[in-house]
């Protein structure tokens, strides 16, 4: 986020100025410079291997290494898709990443995002759940709290870039303080998509941008006709197992589809779908009440998205799922839902955020969701993490050493872990 914290850096443009048509510029097309499925692999794998602290934190990372490090994209082109997202069931954060990868190299760059980003922490719950006894003892408590500590200062880091460059006149700012009050006193996903819907309809009709820009198309290679058959498969999907199911019972199918529906139909993120997740497979003793706890404790330990958990599930559970086989099928079976939406949206999506109504609406929702991230940024990412004036100096230190010594997050979520786990001695 070098562009943000440099005082003397030109002034990022405001979005409702014209934007360079240059070739060059951090807002152009993807196709313009692609890339392959190794490069988005790589990426996401790192990412997978050292994102902690929930989807929040996720977009956080994310803004970091593909806005401002990468430049595979610009700011409100971002906060755009991440607004999309919000709107949509399911993990917001996996779904930002597969589409920034398909972006990058088409659907091939779309799965390999999903694999570098989930895999890390799907592999490490499976083998926690077939019972590899040391495990938890790499885990330790100092090194984890040092993770939720960090986690506090990537997401300060973006919400402090994102309200410099979404909200930079006062009924933007108002818009995000409103929607950071409505979040805190609406803890849920109704409170969030009120916030959003809110700052569109605000944006919409009290948002004056002069010289209002085109928005730059980002061609993400999906047609229509594609796009609406993967929604037509989503729907499809939803409905005709639980039909079949009860025509003549089978329990892979049920669970398949207990899982499918868990990420199809819920908005929050991966703790709102955690009480169907049990429903699901506690009652008819697939897994016991106390298997379920310790693989959520462990589900805390991991980076990557929350989702996984149901490869924990799925490997701890009797045949015919159980092992790596059943891991793996109760993963895709959760995300499945994620990739059909997001990849099925974009293409109509694309050619409506070009509109002039549309784009003042973007922008109002732009601003409600820096207010969305400033209250998460106090629950449940300050309350989890900061207990003492320890934690907030590890915090602090953390922050400064990504905003201003400019170091990796990677770098940084080491060091922190490593801070927290020489303090807990």
């Amino acid at each position: 986020m070098d562009n943000f914290f440099l005082m003397n850096h030109p002034k990022r443009p405001d979005p409702g100025q014209a934007n360079s048509s240059r070739p060059d510029d951090e807002g152009s097309n993807p196709g313009d410079t692609r890339g392959s499925f190794l490069e988005v692999l790589l990426v996401f794998l790192k990412l997978g291997l050292t994102s902690f602290g929930g989807p929040v934190a996720h977009l956080g990372y994310f803004r970091t290494e593909f806005v401002d490090r990468r430049k595979w994209l610009d700011d409100r082109s971002y906060s755009d898709l991440v607004a999309l997202c919000q709107f949509l069931p399911g993990p917001a954060s996996s779904q930002v990443g597969m589409a920034l990868g398909l972006g990058r190299c088409g659907w091939g760059g779309a799965l390999a995002a999903w694999l570098g980003f989930t895999l890390p922490s799907a592999i490490a719950l499976i083998l926690f759940a077939i019972g590899v006894s040391q495990w938890a003892v790499l885990a330790q408590p100092g090194a984890l709290h040092g993770l939720k500590v960090v986690a506090v200062a990537v997401v300060a880091q973006a919400v402090w870039g994102m309200a410099k460059s979404l909200c930079p006149d006062r009924l933007r700012a108002g818009l995000a303080i409103a929607a950071a009050l409505l979040v805190l006193a609406v803890p849920s996903a109704v409170g969030q998509i009120t916030a959003i819907a809110l700052g569109g309809a605000v944006g919409r009709w009290m948002l004056k941008l002069n010289q209002l820009p085109m928005a730059q198309h980002r061609d993400y290679g999906v047609s229509k006709m594609a796009g609406a058959a993967l929604l037509g498969i989503f729907v499809l999907l939803l409905a005709l197992p639980p039909l079949i199911d009860s025509l003549g019972h089978s329990p892979a199918l049920s669970v398949f589809s207990d899982f499918y529906q868990a990420g199809a139909l819920v908005f929050g993120g991966g703790h709102v779908v955690l009480p169907l997740l049990q429903a699901s497979v506690v009652p008819d003793g697939g897994v016991s009440n106390e298997a379920f706890l310790a693989g959520y404790g462990a589900a805390q330990a991991v980076p990557g998205p929350l989702f996984t958990f149901a490869a924990y599930l799925g490997a701890a559970m009797p045949a015919p799922f159980g092992g790596w086989m059943g891991g793996l099928a109760l993963l895709a079976a959760i995300f499945l839902p994620a990739f059909l939406l997001v990849i099925g949206a974009l293409p109509y999506w694309e050619p409506l955020r070009r509109h002039a109504g549309v784009q003042r609406s973007m922008a109002g929702v732009n601003a409600a969701v820096v207010g969305i991230l400033a209250a998460a940024l106090y629950d449940p990412v300050w309350t989890n993490a900061i207990h003492s004036r320890t934690d907030f100096g590890l915090a602090l230190a953390a922050f400064g050493l990504l905003v201003y010594a400019r170091l990796s997050p990677v770098l940084v979520v080491l060091l922190t872990a490593l801070a927290g786990w020489l303090l807990s001695l």
